[in-house]
């Protein structure tokens, strides 16, 4: 079973940053694109971000351009998603899987984004 724990979430008033991280295990971390999905009440979850194996190509949804930046550490087999100038509308649970997504998700870890 792969297991896949996000966290890093919070409560931040618009223009701040938060870090996320998202620990994987079971499975060759490496081997896999991951990316960054978030889901609002009432809305579909989205995709957010999306990062190569190699750690050289990023790819981002054109609402968080500029502001998002998609990272990993495939010895630590950890994704990471430096969220900076937050908006509310960046207000949603954030998850991590593969891209294409695995059967498993995560709980997610929620961002709040008030003031």
């Amino acid at each position: 079973q792969v297991h896949l724990v996000e966290s890093g979430g919070g409560l931040v008033q618009p223009g701040g940053s938060l870090r996320l991280s998202c620990a994987a295990s079971g499975s060759s971390f490496r081997i896999y694109a991951m990316s960054w999905y978030r889901q609002a009440p009432g809305k579909q979850r989205e995709l957010v971000a999306t990062i190569s194996t190699g750690d050289g190509f990023a790819d981002y949804a054109d609402s968080v351009k500029g502001r998002f930046t998609i990272s990993r550490d495939n010895a630590k087999k950890t994704l990471y998603l430096q969220m900076n100038s937050l908006k509310p509308e960046d207000t949603a649970v954030y998850y991590c899987n593969t891209n294409p997504t695995g059967d498993y998700w995560g709980q997610g870890t929620q961002v709040t984004v008030s003031s």
